[in-house]
């Protein structure tokens, strides 16, 4: 496609290509041209080939080197045709050539656009804007600049990245400004045509230049186009018409009785449908507005100037200039200009000549980095809105007084300390909008002094103080906003006219207010303990209240006529007055998450529609409920001690209405179902976790609209095939059952959902068509389940199909861990599309760890997806670069960040990544767990019975101090509290266009995991909105399927009244003593780097065979099945192994110890070939039972079987005096220098696995090899190398054997008796004689004990 060239520079000498030597330029720059290809799913680029390792060398000897991939415009300019100076030099590129600049921090733009010959250089952000670079800045600074924004901070690791090409999606450089074709278009079109004047035929067709540009049609000469007269029709409220007896020809009118019409002939359809298309849009508008945002315009078209009706002009998110033929001091040129739109240009300073427009009414300035106002502004004498949002002013200039049209001034997110008095002179303004800026005190005096003042947005700010001058009343603010600040008493009694007050999410404990005129108060998330209101608010009609310190519901709540929402859950309420319940114009109430131990039984009928008392103690319900509140449509009571429910009515003919019935997590039996017959309208019921063995069929069969049914977590045995009769049934949940008949509900035309995961069902039975609309189907769980072909073939149409998969043989390279076992559940709720993706991987790195993961992608469903498919891979090539978790888990998330490529331009994700790992720096832990998340999904961990958070939540409301990020870089947070009317998030991966608002940058926590670690749960932000910590770990924590708990969770957040997308993840620990290897418990596996044990044993256990179900994980002993493990072995060595000949093997006797109780590693070891021997009571010849052939690089000789594997023996160093043998030298090995040496194993086709045996690191340190595994044994009298526990201990020495499925294990490394050390004769005298100066080079050592208990005995070994 194109070709990159290197060109050096005189203080910037990279060294030749190795190829060739490249052409220099002037400008101190290299360029290489390489073939590059485009990626058409991301729109990035993917090196062929990468440059030279010259080029690399160069790079690596300064991290303020790099390089710039430098892009030349895009292929689709170059056939536009245009006479506009702006888009004239982009038609000029007939391909996009890519350039690739070695450069360093200090080379400036001008530098590079020296040395390519072009006159300056564009940058382009997210695939979005483009704008071009000043002379001095500096690109490869700047790209270092955006990497260390995202996360990065080791500078090698910035350099790297900054090569990487899939980048571009984030920042590209130009070397020519691009243009997409339909942008040119809006901007201008133009071209030469035959063109025809007036309706009639009189005139002739001749050829024109036509321009449309704006608001009107441009007709002039060819020749002089610049200097000749020309036409100009005006199109807003005109028409477009096709020309019949002509093709591809339209007829333009303008609008009025003496309209103008031109005819013009195009040449092609394209161009027809083009000019038809932007046409069309013009003539359309009821005003003359024209839309130019987005276009990376840096002055406005010549051509617009033309377009004298132009009222509106927006030229939002461009890169206007000031001193340029279009630019914005030549924008007072439009006579009849009314609005302007100049937000997001970056201007920095005021442009003085705007103040001239006078016929200027509104004007947006917002975002631009103004730091003060001219004195001019008060000019614009018709100003009536003006927009300053996203600046950093400190102070409005007085003169902006003058302006007394101005209804509305926003100057929120900038820097104001206090309210401007400038405000004062401002009478027809009726808002203060200041959000978000740095008012500490707010002094009630100043806003009674601005008697025209109605509204007051302060939320955002640093208020914790309100002042009240005098007690003169304020009478004029209606409504005040005040959340989101740092108040911790408020008293507003002195504003009598206030209507609503909003101030969620500040430290209130005590609230007083005036109720003079109050109608709405929302004071959510506070402290508040006591609320104020006097007089009793007459005309109050919603109340919130939750999450607060409430013990008592406000009398004067109770005296309120007119209350209608009446929200106090998450308080301390004991009881309900009866003066609520019983209000005749409440209809909806909300008390849930209190202590409330009854209700008020209701004596007159009430109008109450909707009632959430769930999350009490509540034993039962008011008798008279469900006859007296007519109305009711919702009830949820679930989480109480309900053991029955109140009759719907007392006649034969049942008036109840209720529609939702949430009751789960309750006490109920198969009584209370009668009772459900009497809510013959019923739509969504939930009964799950209650005490139910039976559904009468009778009772479900007269629930005719019910539509969603959650009956999981029950004792039931069947469904009732009445249930055939609800026709309008969609969703059916019973999960966690003991139902072994599949119910018929494949013949319901409406089915969609259905869940019967964790049953006992053993076969289903189907109908010879399925219902098109199911789309889920859950099976998962029912062990005994046997689906047949036809049965699946039946099912494939079925979207998402969930069964349990068949167990594959164990191998060993895949076993089942013993330490962590995972279930996980995703439900969708009321939205058409899951969102929601998890990652689970038991055995990750070869078995060496776990990784879990969650996903939210709150509206989308694409990047959620994507990173469950790459984020473990980013996360494994991670893990080998840094051995740091924090480096290796931020590093995960910014590469999975930059991988999204254009999917992460526009889109986000929340995500969460747990992982398990050895932990090689506590030697008290096994594992560590090292949790990374962005967004709003979080994992909690379960650490005896209380629940551990290991997240932290990113988002507006819950995090200050990113809030207060957010603020400083200038976003704009909406009323929604979302960036820039986004999302609430502000770290996510993905949506890099709200950069620097929004960042990948995760959070990031370890902790060692211990005994008392029973459970991981991982959930997203849907379902710890409705669940707790501790209600969610005392949920699952007794349940023994973790498959059973994550759906258990999803379940009660469904219940607790979640509609959105719910996932959950739970990871069952088995990091207890039960699952301990360690001498008599079972078996000690190869496993990670780190779990070597360090100590010895002085009293050896006698032999034990391990057992098959010692805890062993599947990482830790991914190369021996479990079959392997229980075969005996060592029959040679069994009644021999005394505890003489213990001492004086030249194996120390090791303490036996498991990944749960590990020390770190002390070396690495050397490789040498060798044969080793075992004995099996398997089969004298081999074979096992089941075997027809003998193992395969297995030779049989008699009772013992020898397989060929690799033996990798290291020598101790003493001390640093040593003497150093010759690598081929040998020595006898005294049994003192035997204590002294370091063994270990490590498996090599994994990663940071391995287990070392006892290491004296007193005395030595290993040197340094590549090998797998190490022995060194002394020989005894029937051939066995160490005691049985030993060569247990040592089993996965072998790893390089072959493997067989039945049973046979990779042998222990024995010597044979006869081995002997054989040295070559032309080496034996300097073998000697460095022998001899090795044994005189060490003190001789004080005998002991077991010294004297058999003499020494030595053996030769084959080198």
């Amino acid at each position: 496609m194109g070709e990159v060239e290197p060109v050096p520079a005189g203080s910037l000498e990279p060294p030749e290509p190795p190829e060739a030597a490249a052409p220099r330029r002037p400008g101190g720059i290299r360029v290489l041209k390489r073939n590059m290809k485009h990626n058409g799913s991301r729109n990035c680029l993917n090196r062929r080939s990468r440059f030279g390792s010259r080029e690399r060398d160069w790079l690596r000897e300064d991290v303020k080197r790099g390089c710039v991939y430098l892009y030349g415009a895009d292929t689709t300019t170059a056939t536009t045709t245009t006479t506009s100076s702006s888009s004239s030099s982009s038609s000029s590129s007939s391909s996009s050539d890519l350039h690739l600049v070695l450069c360093t921090v200090e080379t400036p733009a001008s530098e590079i656009c020296a040395g390519e010959g072009r006159e300056s250089l564009y940058l382009q952000l997210h695939g979005d804007l483009v704008r071009r670079l000043e002379p001095t800045e500096r690109p490869l600074q700047i790209v270092y600049d955006y990497l260390s924004r995202l996360g990065f901070e080791d500078p090698v690791r910035i350099q790297e990245e900054a090569t990487n090409p899939d980048l571009s999606c984030m920042i590209r450089f130009y070397g020519e400004k691009p243009c997409q074709m339909d942008h040119l278009d809006r901007i201008l079109l133009s071209g030469i045509y035959n063109v025809r004047k007036g309706k009639t035929q009189l005139h002739k067709w001749a050829e024109r230049l036509v321009v449309l540009c704006g608001t009107c049609l441009i007709v002039s000469s060819v020749k002089d186009c610049q200097t000749g007269k020309m036409h100009i029709l005006p199109l807003v409220g005109g028409k477009i018409e096709e020309v019949k007896r002509r093709q591809h020809s339209l007829a333009f009118s303008s609008a009025g009785a003496q309209a103008q019409t031109y005819h013009v002939s195009f040449e092609t359809l394209a161009e027809y449908q083009r000019w038809q298309r932007q046409a069309s849009k013009v003539v359309s508008q009821r005003i003359s507005t024209v839309d130019l945002s987005c276009y990376s315009l840096e002055e406005v078209p010549e051509h617009l100037f033309y377009s004298q009706d132009i009222t509106y002009l927006n030229l939002r998110h461009n890169f206007m200039q000031l001193e340029r033929p279009g630019g914005l001091d030549t924008l007072y040129k439009f006579s009849q200009l009314k609005g302007l739109n100049l937000s997001h240009n970056k201007l920095g300073l005021f442009p003085v000549l705007l103040c001239e427009i006078s016929t200027l009414t509104e004007l947006n300035l917002s975002c631009n980095g103004f730091h003060d106002l001219p004195s001019q502004i008060g000019n614009l004498l018709n100003l009536q809105t003006l927009c300053l949002d996203g600046n950093v002013l400190t102070a409005l200039p007085d003169e902006l007084g003058n302006l007394q049209q101005l209804t509305s001034l926003g100057i929120s997110f900038n820097n104001f300390s206090q309210i401007p008095e400038v405000l004062e002179k401002l009478t027809m303004l009726d808002k203060v909008v200041m959000a978000g800026n740095r008012l500490e005190i707010l002094n009630l005096g100043v806003l009674t002094r601005m008697n025209h003042v109605k509204h007051v947005d302060l939320r955002m700010n640093h208020l914790k103080t309100v002042i009240i001058e005098n007690l003169e009343g304020n009478k004029h603010i209606t409504h005040m906003d005040l959340r989101d600040n740092q108040l911790t008493d408020l008293d507003l009694s002195s504003l009598c006219s206030l209507e609503q007050l909003h101030c969620e999410r500040n430290q209130l404990r005590e609230l007083t207010l005036s109720g003079f005129s109050l109608r709405n108060l929302y004071a959510n998330w506070n402290k508040l303990t006591a609320v104020n209101v006097y007089p009793v608010p007459s005309l109050l009609t919603s109340l919130e209240l939750s999450r607060n310190l409430l013990e008592c519901i406000p009398d004067w709540a109770c005296e309120a006529k007119k209350l209608e929402i009446l929200d106090i859950s998450y308080n301390l309420l004991t009881e309900v007055p009866m003066r609520i319940l019983s209000s005749l114009s409440l209809r909806k109430l909300m008390v849930g998450h209190n202590h409330i131990h009854v209700l008020p039984a209701l004596v007159e009928h009430i109008p109450l529609e909707v009632l959430d008392v769930q999350h009490n103690t509540l034993s039962r319900l008011p008798d008279t409920l469900f006859s007296k509140a007519l109305n009711l449509r919702y009830l949820n009571a679930s989480a109480n001690s309900l053991e029955s429910l109140p009759s719907a009515c007392a006649g034969e003919e049942s008036l109840s209405v209720l529609q939702l019935l949430y009751l789960t997590n309750n006490l109920l039996t198969d009584q209370c179902i009668p009772v459900l017959v009497g809510h013959p309208h019923l739509r969504v019921l939930h009964l799950a976790n209650n005490q139910l063995q039976t559904f009468p069929a009778s009772k479900l069969n007269k629930l005719e609209q019910l539509e969603e049914l959650n009956l999981s977590g029950n004792k039931l045995k069947a469904i009732p095939t009445t249930i055939a009769n609800c026709k309008r049934l969609h969703t059916l949940v019973a999960h966690a059952n003991n139902i072994s008949i599949f119910p018929e509900i494949l013949q319901l035309p409406q089915i969609q959902f259905v869940d019967l995961s964790c049953n006992d069902l053993t076969e289903i039975l189907i109908p010879e068509t399925l219902p098109a609309t199911l789309q889920d189907l859950d099976l998962t769980g029912n062990t005994n389940l046997v689906l047949e072909h036809k049965t699946l073939d039946m099912f494939s149409h079925i979207t998402t199909l969930k069964i349990d998969q068949k167990p594959l043989p164990t191998t060993d390279s895949t076993v089942t861990s013993t330490f962590w076992s995972h279930g996980l559940a995703e439900m969708a709720g009321q939205r058409n599309k899951l969102c929601v993706s998890a990652l689970a991987m038991d055995n990750f790195a070869e078995g060496v760890g776990a990784v879990y993961g969650m996903f939210d992608g709150d509206r989308n469903e694409e990047l959620p997806r994507l990173l469950q498919c790459t984020m473990a891979d980013v996360l494994l090539e991670e893990v080998q670069h840094s051995t740091s978790d924090t480096v290796f888990m931020a590093n995960t998330f910014l590469v999975s960040h930059r991988k999204l490529g254009m999917a992460g331009q526009k889109l986000g994700s929340s995500a969460l990544l747990c992982y398990i790992r050895p932990d090689t720096a506590d030697p008290t832990s096994s594992f560590s767990l090292t949790v990374a998340n962005v967004g709003t999904c979080q994992a909690v961990l379960c650490r005896g019975g209380k629940p551990v958070p290991l997240s932290k939540v990113f988002s507006l409301e819950h995090d200050p101090e990113e809030a207060q990020r957010v603020k400083d870089q200038k976003a704009i947070i909406t009323e929604d509290n979302k960036v820039n009317g986004v999302t609430c998030c502000t770290r996510m991966l993905g949506c890099t266009y709200l950069y620097p608002w929004i960042l990948p940058k995760p959070h990031i926590s370890s902790t060692p995991l211990t005994i008392q670690d029973e459970l991981l749960i991982l959930g997203n932000k849907a379902l710890w909105e409705h669940l707790s910590y501790l209600e969610a770990v005392s949920a699952v924590r007794h349940v023994q399927d973790p498959l059973a708990a994550a759906k258990k969770l999803c379940t009660l957040a469904q219940s607790y009244g979640c509609q959105d997308n719910v996932g959950a993840m739970v990871v069952y620990l088995n990091i207890g003593e039960e699952g301990c290897t360690c001498e008599m418990h079972g078996l000690a596996l190869p496993g990670p780097v780190g779990f070597a044990s360090t100590a010895t044993i002085k009293d050896a256990p006698k032999p034990t065979t391990p057992s098959s179900s010692s805890g062993i994980a599947s990482e830790l002993s991914s190369e021996v099945s479990t079959s392997e493990v229980s075969s005996e072995v060592g029959s040679t060595a069994s009644d021999e192994h005394n505890t003489v000949g213990l001492e004086t093997s030249l194996l120390p006797r090791p303490e036996r110890r498991c990944s749960l109780h590990p020390v770190p590693s002390a070396g690495t070891f050397q490789r040498q070939p060798s044969c080793a021997t075992f004995s099996s009571n398997q089969s004298d010849n081999g074979l096992d039972s089941d075997d027809d052939q003998p193992v395969e690089g297995v030779i049989t000789n008699g009772s013992r079987v020898e397989v060929e594997v690799d033996i990798h023996c290291c020598r101790g160093r003493e001390s640093e005096n040593s003497p150093t043998l010759p690598k081929n030298s040998s020595y006898p090995c005294s049994e003192e220098h035997a204590r002294g040496l370091g063994f270990g194993i490590r498996r090599q086709n994994s990663v940071n696995s391995g287990i070392l045996l006892p290491v004296n690191k007193d005395k030595m340190e290993l040197q340094k090899s590549p090998s797998t595994s190490c022995l060194y044994g002394k020989k005894l009298s029937n051939g066995s190398i160490v005691p049985l526990e030993d060569s247990l201990n040592l089993i996965e020495v072998a790893t390089e054997a072959p493997k067989r499925k039945t049973g046979y294990f990779a042998a222990p490394t024995q010597l044979e008796p006869e081995d002997q050390f054989v040295v070559p004769r032309d080496l034996e005298d300097e073998v000697k004689e460095q022998m001899k100066q090795h044994q005189e080079s060490r003190p001789e050592p004080e005998p002991r004990e077991e010294d004297r208990t058999e003499p020494l005995q030595e053996f030769d070994t084959a080198l």
